[in-house]
């Protein structure tokens, strides 16, 4: 995934057959050559992305840089925000080997300024984008209707995630409140309990269909904690230092087994949900600087990171290997792997 610029923002694109995609935003790094999106191909053997891009999209000067991207679960479309100019709708067509890219205009959000997330819900009804300026729109997919327009929402927003039913809408602010909204008639439900020296920064519903919790990073003081709230109740109902340092991404993976997180200066770790605990770190993998992506693949233990001093890697995780229909108890001992 070499070539030039630096990389923005990313995701994965699950496709028909069990096709994987990787898309990249990327800034020019000189002002002389502009901002593209491309997608490349993965090889599940090999475990490892194609270095030349299948499609590249190159963004008109006055849009800026991609700065955050979301996939829809169907894998037909994605949305993408830039720096300057709003957000734009990208529908994904075509084989494997000749997938080719459609750009559209998103009215809703098209002159709505820089959005730092975007998130669609798992069912993939409904699309959220959170603004820098504190701006938070819900609305209907595909069809654009809004559900929620909220100018107010936040001082600025930080991070979001739909629950896996889809109800609920969790966002954070960088002023260390997190809010709870109901997607379907947007309700302002609930702010979540904090303490006066806890910020809560990052948030990823549990996507494993059993009891429904609520994850999310706090700060406290110089302690980075990862606390765990019950939706019945929206209570903390317990919190574990695991990453041992403020995280600056965090992720779930799409059976919700797995949490990963990235720090500030590089590292990674995921975290076994059920036991809570680290089952693969890569220390130092983004050297010195903030991860800014992690995101697991749609079917295989791997990630996909990016930072801007480093570009996008793709990790295969030491996480024990997935028992496929097998769910006999005899079978956990074996299971736990030593990891490094």
């Amino acid at each position: 995934m070499e070539g030039g610029g630096t990389v923005t923002c990313g995701s994965w694109i699950k496709r028909p057959e069990n096709v994987n995609l990787v898309v990249l935003g990327k800034s020019s790094r000189a002002s002389s050559s502009p901002s593209v999106l491309e997608i490349f191909s993965f090889d599940p053997k090999t475990t490892s992305v194609y270095t030349s891009p299948l499609v590249t999209y190159v963004f008109d000067e006055s849009e800026g840089d991609p700065m955050t991207i979301a996939v829809n679960p169907s894998g037909d479309d994605f949305v993408c925000s830039t720096t300057n100019g709003g957000c734009k709708l990208f529908e994904v067509y075509g084989g494997a080997t000749d997938i080719n890219l459609l750009a559209k205009k998103m009215p809703p959000l098209q002159d709505a300024g820089p959005q730092k997330c975007l998130s669609f819900s798992v069912d993939g009804s409904r699309f959220a984008a959170g603004g820098v300026d504190g701006h938070l729109r819900i609305m209907h997919w595909p069809s654009l209707r809004i559900i929620l327009d909220e100018p107010k929402a936040h001082k600025s927003v930080l991070d979001m995630d739909f629950s896996l039913d889809s109800e609920f809408l969790a966002t954070t602010s960088t002023d260390g409140s997190a809010r709870i909204w109901k997607t379907e008639d947007g309700v302002a439900w609930t702010f979540l309990t904090r303490n006066s020296d806890e910020k809560i920064e990052l948030c990823r519903f549990s996507k494993d269909g059993t009891k429904p919790f609520l994850f999310c990073t706090v700060q406290r003081g110089d302690k980075a904690l990862l606390a765990v709230y019950d939706i019945s109740t929206w209570n903390k109902i317990g919190h574990k230092r695991l990453l041992r340092k403020p995280a600056s991404v965090l992720s779930i993976s799409l059976d919700g087994k797995y949490l990963a997180m990235g720090s500030k200066d590089g590292d990674i770790c995921v975290v076994d949900v059920k036991k809570m605990e680290i089952n693969h770190w890569s220390k130092r993998l983004h050297l010195g600087t903030s991860i800014a992506l992690v995101e697991f693949c749609p079917t295989q233990r791997v990630v996909l990171t990016a930072s801007k001093e480093w570009g996008a890697m793709i990790t295969k995780l030491t996480v024990p290997a997935d028992w496929k229909g097998l769910s006999l108890p005899l079978l956990h001992s074996h299971s736990q792997n030593s990891v490094s």
